[in-house]
């Protein structure tokens, strides 16, 4: 089992690289391929669940050199629900992917995995020039994924996604450069240690440098101002990426709570970027609200409620109490599964109407329509935090963690919004509807990958309980930053 905290990275990794050297015409063989590593994901995210929920901290030294001076992957309560959310995310939006979206380009796959090995690679190196190379990774097959299936949709809004995201690596490098110039080091305890330390200019440089990272974490998590290209690019990207790309967001959550939580917990550069983090989320989530009104199309309000859902999590992590945090760690994990399920709905929806696909005007009748229109108020329900519902859980826990009268009003606010633009969109698409769709029947396996994503809201509420106190007790270690380091350094001397 000590070497199980790297097969998250070196599973989709091989299966990449396979991916990329079987024929193309194959799709069988490529599809079992893929379906098969990503399978194997849940069972290994599991295990490491189980290792990390006894509260060790597990440290793997890649090359058996010792930290800081090697590459580490650290295991701890945090790395490993965020590598289990994601394995549990990207089975459905696969199977999803394989009844035929996975024609419309090449490499579907083998990009789908690479994916997969950069995100699970951000959520378990210890080491910030590790951190940046998984995000490259990911971005570079989130290109290839975004660009999926061609048109000029898709095209218009990648140019945008790659664009911003090289200038977010450009100012990444930047902020390395001067953490590592100030401290020697980029392993991130031994940073948090040496940063502690600093003073007069130095001191200065590596707040420009933890200023700097804020920026490119913002970025990833699509905050305000910099979540523009958010809504134009999920939406326009094919049903299965955008479902995968719910997950996106988060590794940028997760990189301002990791570096937050360890390098500016203490010290003069304590509660670094805490009150702009704080209005910036305010604002997001106030905006993404608005944006949902006005969707023109249903992928499109399903991509501002999850910009929503960023600024919901990003609130709560810049109040910095342990229960505000567990608390956005559930509600993390609600929006992601449901948002991904709702990105699989509109897909569902559109095939059936013909050229008006998921815009928001009276048309054709989707197939199964009742069913459709059931998972629909499912969803809606959940999203915008309704009773009885996980969404409605996770909000209420987060009302309670943070006694914030403007997050409050702007949490049931934004809520009442999306709530009157979803139900526009539900009478839209079936009680306005007249006729028949193209489609005469819903395919098994797509509406079986929606269905799995959507039904974790009934699931997450039932077992509330036993999830939010797992989501504490991540909390509870994610706030103990002196755990993390003591273990990440201490097994760098045992090494000794």
């Amino acid at each position: 089992m000590e070497h199980l905290i790297i097969a998250p990275i070196l599973i989709p990794a091989f299966a990449g690289m396979l991916l990329l050297l079987e024929v193309r015409e194959r799709q069988r063989l490529r599809r079992l391929t893929g379906l098969l590593a990503t399978l194997a994901l849940i069972p290994v995210a599991l295990g490491l669940w189980q290792q990390a929920a006894s509260g060790d901290i597990g440290v793997y030294q890649l090359g058996d050199w010792r930290a800081p001076f090697g590459i580490v992957l650290v295991l701890d309560r945090l790395s490993a629900l965020m590598v289990l959310l994601t394995a549990v995310l990207a089975l459905p939006a696969l199977i999803y992917g394989s009844r035929g979206d996975d024609r419309r380009g090449a490499n579907f796959h083998a990009l789908f995995q690479l994916q997969l090995m950069g995100i699970n690679g951000a959520f378990l190196t210890g080491d910030l020039f590790n951190l940046f190379v998984f995000f490259e990774v990911l971005l570079i097959a989130s290109y290839g994924l975004a660009l999926h299936g061609r048109g000029p949709a898709r095209v218009k809004g990648g140019i945008h996604y790659v664009v911003l995201n090289l200038i977010g690596s450009a100012l990444f490098l930047v902020a390395l450069g001067l953490a590592y110039g100030t401290t020697g080091t980029l392993n991130m305890a031994d940073f948090a240690v040496k940063v502690s330390e600093l003073e007069g200019n130095s001191l200065d440089l590596a707040r420009l440098s933890g200023l700097l990272m804020w920026v490119v974490f913002g970025l990833k998590a699509a905050l305000f101002p910099l979540y523009f290209w958010l809504p134009a690019t999920y939406a326009s990207a094919t049903a299965p990426v955008a479902a995968l790309f719910a997950i996106m967001t988060k590794v940028g959550i997760y990189a301002i709570a990791r570096v937050y939580g360890l390098a500016f917990s203490g010290g003069a550069l304590a509660g670094l970027g805490r009150d702009p983090l704080w209005i910036l989320a305010l604002i997001t989530l106030g905006l993404a609200a608005v944006g949902v009104l006005g969707a023109r199309r249903l992928g499109e309000m399903v991509a501002y409620l999850l910009v929503m859902s960023v600024g919901t999590l990003v609130a709560g992590l810049a109040w910095s109490s342990p229960a505000a945090f567990g608390a956005m760690l559930y509600y993390l994990i609600h929006s992601t599964l449901v948002c991904g399920g709702l990105f699989l709905l509109a897909d569902l929806v559109s095939r059936g109407r013909g050229e008006l696909a998921d815009r928001l005007e009276a048309g054709p009748s989707p197939v199964g329509r009742g069913v459709l229109g059931a998972l629909f108020f499912a969803g809606a329900i959940a999203v915008v935090g309704l009773p009885p519902l996980s969404g409605f859980i996770g909000k209420v826990a987060l009302m309670q963690a943070v006694p914030a009268p403007v997050y409050w009003l702007l949490l049931l606010g934004g809520g009442l919004i999306a709530l009157i633009g979803l139900s526009r969109a539900g009478s839209t698409l079936f009680w306005r509807a007249t006729g028949d769709g193209e489609e005469r029947s819903l395919d098994g396996p797509r509406l079986a990958a929606t269905v799995a994503l959507l039904a974790t809201t009934p699931a997450l509420a039932i077992w509330g309980e036993p999830v939010l106190e797992a989501c504490l007790a991540v909390a509870g270690q994610w706030a103990q930053p002196g755990l993390y380091i003591d273990a990440v350094l201490g097994a760098g001397e045992s090494a000794l």
